[in-house]
């Protein structure tokens, strides 16, 4: 059986059933949000003159879901216009459109009876293709299923979404007892390279992988902090980024997903694992209860372990829960010297975790005791939710964005080192562990010339994971001697195939000479010896812009002539990755700001994730983008002109405003499709939702073009000369009238209005690409001389963000 999946249905429009909704339309999938008819008209309906038969009030709790995920924030979908994918509409009247979808997702309330309702009228009109999932998070799926007729059971199965589905990684797919092979596998296949997810196959027991060990581990922690005496900042302290949690660390996260919500899942599980060796861990602590008496529910209330509000004076102040007394007082950063000492300590978060697990005192007792109950108890899961080691840590990773799952924190602490630290703590390893040492093995995963190896404690051997071909890795790559060039900036790599990939690896990849040297060298090189060139990364950003210290250390010897020359020196190396002789694909994700988004801008293609962000941000610190960003918006807002209609008088007005405002105001897309919107990449371009194929979608990209490519012809851009210039002149007096904007903001702006109009000249005149760089550098050089912009840049350095007036 072959299946394919073009159209779905969410069935069940809450937060959840909506934002998943909202991910599928992100994916181009056309959905059906449908959700229960109201059981009565409100007073407010029938002041809209609503009926029962009005469609706006018999879908209105769909309407509202869609609503819902339009204005959330952080924003479900990529864009407000790809919510017109999502059609709404009610169980009553429209189930029969589910007859021409592919997918459909039962989300209703966590309730057997009402979901076997609802499947028995799905299961009558579904087509005898289409794969029918739940996204229940606490039910078994073999009851959630158990009365569907036998062919549906083929093609039913769990796809359990984390919150919010766009940003989290995870989805966990659960077979029930009848779900057929092939289908387990188009999911598998369907949902890592269309939804971009990564996902784990889970055994059909209670709360699945990730949460059953991921609410272990909150409320280890808990117990832990009221154990040890510590206060609810001492615990986020040292349980956080030090260990690395996310930065909200436990009780920040607890907040963010809510007391109530996570209470509840708490007791879900305490009821569903009577055989739960740590079974009275997921009882809710006392003080936890009468806070959320108290509405003390986290983020959602404004207030829960933490509560932001203001002083008699109207400053905004942070204060932290004393869960003693259910009171709240002031926040106040803890102090541990140990943090501090690791965050020094050589050889990365390794290293750092090491130091930290093996220190005396207090936060040595936190660390160990935290760890080495998580690494006990992940271990006797198994076989129980998982047979795989990895599977328990990759689920850890993607769903509670934790920086290594629990074993592999295990081999970064050393298995072998642990064993006397369990013995201190009174606590007895599993016998697959003490069989696993006895048998001289020291870490769960090992790499070898052929692959990386996952130990399998049931099997009690090594077992080799299957490499994916479309997960790149450069660490990999370059340990196979394929470094090309590599200098303290950058790397250039051989990816193979005859393309090559320009790595960066400064600090937050801000680009500086040893970059733009790089990507000199790389064209020397690519042009001589490779097919293709791709530009990526594996950084959280691929480039926040750049080194503005650099530029101020500059700036501050007066060195001009040598400011001049790198600012040349950067549009040159742009402008040579847009006219090579072979093709460049640029492969942006994270912040692509300021010159990191001037280089994703001048490759023959932009292969972006979906999570890019992009922007021409130097406004904010008092400059404006000098690297060729300016012009390549000026190009891509006027490159679709039919030739001709400029000269019978065509007004450029509407098309260079939009620029103007994208450039003034430092507009940063949140996506790559509000990248497309603002022009930052071409509408035509692909995007890869999978950031872990990103590299190899580039890589195939540069390929193909490889065989038919002809560089470019460089366009003569039209612009409006004076006549813009008058125009946003006027634009600035009155917003300077209005105390819009400072006469610092006018003037930056005056000098983003000059470059745009293309200098001095007539409207219909056109210009080359080589003048509208060489008035981006004057601009920005002129700008840089100016003691505002000077503590502007100064600001951005001390601060990490800009000055705002």
């Amino acid at each position: 059986m072959t299946y394919q999946i073009k159209k779905a249905a969410v069935l069940g429009a809450g937060v959840m059933g909506a934002t998943i909704a909202a991910h599928l339309a992100n994916a181009g999938i056309e959905c059906l949000l449908l959700d229960i008819v109201p059981f009565e008209l409100k007073p407010e309906d029938e002041a809209k003159g609503l009926t029962k038969e009005s469609p706006a009030w018999r879908n209105s709790f769909a309407e509202r879901g869609l609503k819902g995920a339009i204005k959330s924030k952080p924003a479900s979908f990529y864009a407000k216009s790809v919510a017109k994918l999502v059609q709404t509409g009610n169980f009553d009247d429209d189930l029969e459109k589910l007859s021409g979808v592919d997918w459909v997702i039962e989300v209703v309330v966590e309730n057997l009876k009402i979901k076997h309702e609802l499947l028995a009228k799905v299961e009558k009109v579904i087509g005898p293709d289409c794969i029918l999932s739940s996204n229940t998070s606490g039910l078994p799926i073999k009851e959630v299923g158990a009365q569907l007729s036998a062919s549906v059971k083929g093609r039913f199965l769990g796809t359990h979404f984390f919150n919010p589905p766009r940003y989290m990684k995870l989805l966990e797919i659960i077979s029930g007892p009848e779900t057929k092979s092939e289908v387990v596998d188009f999911m598998s296949t369907f949902c890592e390279e269309v939804l971009g997810k990564g996902v784990v196959n889970c055994k059909d027991v209670p709360n699945f992988i990730a949460n059953r060990i991921g609410v272990f581990d909150i409320s280890n922690a808990i117990t832990i902090m009221m154990e040890m005496d510590l206060t609810i900042p001492e615990l986020d302290a040292i349980i956080g980024k030090a260990l690395g949690r996310p930065g909200s660390a436990i009780c920040g996260t607890m907040d963010l997903v809510g007391l109530d919500t996570g209470a509840h899942v708490m007791k879900n599980l305490y009821d569903a694992v009577p055989d739960d060796e740590m079974r009275e861990i997921f009882q809710a602590p006392e003080f936890m209860v009468k806070m959320i008496e108290s509405g003390k529910l986290g983020n959602k209330t404004r207030q829960g372990y933490y509560k932001k509000t203001k002083d008699d004076k109207g400053k905004r102040v942070k204060l932290a829960l004393d869960y003693k007394t259910n009171e709240y007082v002031a926040f106040s950063k803890p102090n541990f010297e140990e943090l501090k000492e690791a965050r020094k300590t050589p050889g990365g978060f390794g290293a750092s975790l090491k130091y930290l697990f093996n220190s005396s005192g207090k936060v040595g007792d936190v660390v160990r005791a935290y760890l080495c109950r998580n690494f006990l108890y992940a271990a006797n899961r198994i076989p129980e939710i998982s047979d795989q080691v990895n599977a328990i840590d990759d689920a850890m990773r993607w769903g509670y964005n934790h920086k290594l799952g629990p074993f592999e924190l295990w081999d970064k602490v050393g298995l072998e080192d642990t064993v006397v630290v369990f013995k201190a703590l009174k606590m007895k390893l599993p016998k697959a562990i003490t069989a696993m040492l006895k048998a001289g093995h020291k870490s769960f995963y090992e790499k070898r010339e052929d692959g990386l190896y996952v130990y399998d404690l049931v099997a009690a051997e090594y077992v080799k994971i299957e490499a994916n071909p479309k997960i790149i890795l450069l660490p990999s790559v370059k340990a196979t001697g394929a470094v090309v060039a590599t200098n303290p900036g950058a790397t250039l790599v051989d990816l193979g195939d005859g393309i090559a990939c320009v790595e960066f690896h400064t600090k937050m990849n801000s680009i500086d000479a040893d970059v733009v040297g790089m990507i000199n060298q790389a064209c020397d090189i690519v042009e001589k010896d490779f097919n293709g060139l791709v530009i990526a990364n594996h950084g959280t950003n691929f480039s926040v812009g750049a080194n503005l210290f650099e530029v101020f250390v500059t700036i501050q010897k007066g060195d001009w002539d040598i400011l001049d020359t790198m600012i040349k020196g950067f549009q040159d190396c742009n402008m040579r990755l847009k006219y090579l002789n072979k093709p460049v694909v640029t492969a942006p994700a994270g912040m692509a700001l300021g010159g990191g988004c001037e280089i994703s801008m001048h490759g023959d293609r932009c292969q972006a994730t979906g999570e890019t962000y992009m922007g021409l941000v130097e406004v904010g610190v008092g400059v404006i983008p000098a690297g060729g960003g300016t012009k390549e918006l000026m190009i891509r807002a006027t490159e679709g002109i039919p030739d001709g209609t400029i000269a019978s008088g065509l007004n450029l007005q509407t098309y260079y405003q939009k620029v103007f405002e994208t450039i003034g105001m430092a507009k940063v897309a949140t996506s790559a499709l509000e990248a497309k919107e603002h022009g930052f990449i071409r509408k035509t371009e692909g995007l890869s939702m999978n950031r872990d194929h990103q590299i190899y979608d580039a890589k195939q990209i540069a390929l193909g073009m490889s065989y038919f490519y002809k560089k470019p012809i460089s366009p003569m851009v039209p612009v409006m000369g004076d006549n813009f210039k008058g125009m946003i002149d006027s634009v600035l007096y009155n917003m300077r009238a209005g105390n819009y904007v400072s006469d610092y903001d006018c003037h930056v702006a005056g000098k983003v209005a000059n470059v745009l109009s293309g200098g001095d000249c007539a409207e219909g005149t056109y210009v080359s690409e080589q003048l509208l760089l060489d008035l981006e550098r004057e601009a920005f050089l002129s700008l840089c001389g100016e003691a505002k912009t000077q503590d502007r840049i100064m600001f951005m350095l001390k601060n990490g963000k800009p000055l705002r007036n």
